[in-house]
């Protein structure tokens, strides 16, 4: 009872505790990290839970530079995102639930990194995969409902593969990820972990679940798509990069696919309404650069862009949901406009995540992403997917600007009687992520795991990822306000084809639920009209009493309805039945 009472009296507790705990973990991770960064070295402590035949099953954990630079970030995050929660989620009756499910989120990450074990793995990788489900259908409503169910079983097939691929590599006689070696199995292991990845890191065809997945509360998808669910696929990959790149296929496939992702995202983000669903979309297109990147082999450069794009796409969630927050939870972007002057400090730091999302130079974006375009230049690689790849590059400056313009800079469409004000348990994580999205892309680069050697080109390939940021921002200027009647609308959208085509993500969306469910539906029905409810039912025990009823019912209307009738019909019967046997026997009596 005084449990309850304490809770009553102070809602927040947890939400603060988690907090508070989260940076507390952060300093106490931070000291290893600095340490196995200085040293560069790799510590791997196990211990022995089973053993079947000669295969033992071992919990084990790796404590390595890659590791424990992630978790870091992972936990930064973590705990900003926590502390704006307590605002956002103010109202709701089950923060503590909330943020206990956020708290299981994050240690199941964390799982996900600090074990190398194959079996042990799936800890994390189902956690994050059981929350990540909860917290989507966490606003309990048809819409959240269905995401949670998209995911969910979008994810499953992931899990699928990573479960055939553990039972293929039993014949090793261990499921250690970084010793695993080439066996006859290569192939089907090398497929299985790189749709598992590709479902986790919504890579096409498996996108449609990542904007689908917004139904969450925003903290949670801040989470989500920065440093946790969506980069769990990529950072599985790098884990076990040195035996995907074993067979020669992997880099080619993988690129296609991941190229194709970007310019889907990209497109579909230009003509976007929802707030989310254009940083949702802004994700996709820069999972898709991680793995353009390990598709090039480049695995030091995609694990540099999953950190630098954690930090600044968290900060574009935060001011987003300040922004979802103070317009009734709205999160179209027609009702918003001039938000400069209502919310300056919120304002501020979203366009800092964009200048950081579109690699404007020295933000934290701008190292990394450059380096990958370099280096995809630099390659003798698939002229035509990397022209694709620096295209999807002018598509990310423009819908960054015109994401810019319609909330900040167009006119106010959305209701009157609305406070719009900045809390500080909101401005102090924006700010902590806006210091570390201008600073920790050139600090990082000089860390040995992502530092590389600089890149000779010529002048005008070395400016070209530059020209084409630039293209795409000028482009969306004309095409926002010189070309459009106002900033709310672009020219792509007064096409039909292309807005329906880049709305469905082209038409990924209806093929993942709707269309998947057509055909189905028709065969249950067809079967439901033809068998069930056609001869079997006539021919069935209910068929033939409903033929019994019917047949006594017409003899009953047939029959008379006098006494005297009755007994008319009655004496005739009975005189023909006696006749019938008379007649029978006499002629049973002439045979013998």
């Amino acid at each position: 009872m005084l449990m309850s009472l304490f809770m009553k009296s102070n809602p927040f507790h947890i939400a603060n505790f988690a907090s508070n705990m989260i940076f507390s973990l952060l300093l106490i991770v931070l000291m290893p990290t600095i340490y196995f960064l200085m040293v560069q070295e790799t510590s791997i402590m196990e211990w022995t839970m089973a053993s079947i035949m000669s295969t033992p099953i071992t919990f084990t954990l790796i404590i390595d530079p890659l590791g424990l630079l992630f978790s870091c970030t992972v936990l930064f995050i973590s705990g900003n995102v926590l502390m704006f929660s307590t605002i956002y989620m103010k109202d709701d009756l089950f923060i503590n639930r909330f943020t206990i499910l956020v708290l299981l989120f994050i240690m199941s990450m964390n799982l996900l990194i600090f074990i190398p074990h194959f079996m042990i793995l799936l800890i994390g990788w189902d956690g994050l995969g059981i929350t990540s489900f909860i917290l989507v259908i966490y606003y309990q409503n048809p819409k959240s409902l269905a995401a949670g169910l998209l995911t969910a079983l979008t994810n499953r097939i992931g899990d699928v593969m990573l479960l055939l691929s553990i039972a293929w590599t039993l014949n090793q006689g261990h499921w250690y990820i970084m010793n695993m070696w080439q066996t006859d199995m290569i192939y089907m292991q090398v497929i299985a972990i790189t749709i598992a990845a590709m479902t986790k890191s919504a890579q096409m065809p498996f996108s449609s679940w990542l904007p689908a997945a917004m139904a969450a509360p925003t903290p949670v998808s801040a989470l989500v798509h920065s440093s946790t669910l969506v980069t769990a696929g990529v950072f599985l990959l790098i884990r076990f990069y040195p035996f995907l790149h074993t067979v020669k296929f992997f880099n080619s496939i993988l690129l296609l696919f991941a190229v194709s992702t970007m310019l889907m995202a990209g497109l579909s983000a230009t003509t976007e309404c929802d707030m989310k669903k254009i940083i949702a979309l802004s994700t996709l297109s820069q999972l898709g650069m991680m793995m353009t990147s390990l598709g090039l082999n480049m695995p030091q450069l995609a694990y540099f862009h999953m950190l630098t794009h954690a930090l600044f796409k968290a900060l574009l969630f935060v001011c987003a949901g300040s922004f979802i927050n103070s317009h009734l939870h709205s999160q179209d972007l027609r009702w918003m406009g001039n938000l400069t002057n209502q919310m300056p400090v919120a304002s501020s730091c979203i366009t800092l995540a964009n200048l950081a999302l579109c690699g404007f130079p020295f933000m934290a974006g701008f190292y990394s992403k450059d380096l990958i375009m370099e280096s995809a230049i630099n390659m003798q690689n698939n002229l035509f997917l990397v022209s694709l790849s620096l295209f999807s590059l002018g598509l990310t400056s423009f819908y960054s600007l015109r994401f810019s313009l319609v909330v900040m800079w167009s006119s106010y469409g959305g209701p009157l009687l609305v406070m719009m004000e900045e809390d500080m348990k909101i401005i102090k994580p924006m700010v902590a992520l806006s210091t570390l999205s201008i600073f920790a892309g050139s600090a990082m680069s000089w860390i040995p795991p992502m530092s590389t050697s600089m890149f000779i080109l010529p002048t005008f390939l070395k400016i070209t990822p530059l020209i084409l940021v630039t293209l795409g921002l000028l482009f969306a200027w004309w095409a926002l306000t010189v070309k459009a009647e106002s900033t709310n609308t672009c020219e792509l959208m007064m096409n039909p084809i292309s807005h329906r085509a880049s709305c469905s993500m082209w038409y990924l969306v209806p093929m993942s639920s709707q269309f998947t469910m057509k055909m189905p539906m028709v065969l249950a029905h067809n079967y439901l009209k033809s068998i069930d409810q056609g001869w079997t039912e006539v021919s069935s025990g209910q068929g033939t009493n409903k033929f019994i009823m019917s047949s006594s019912n017409k003899y009953l209307s047939l029959s008379p309805k006098t006494p005297s009738s009755y007994i008319l019909t009655s004496g005739t019967s009975s005189v023909a039945l006696i006749g019938f046997i008379y007649l029978s026997l006499n002629y049973l009596c002439s045979l013998n």
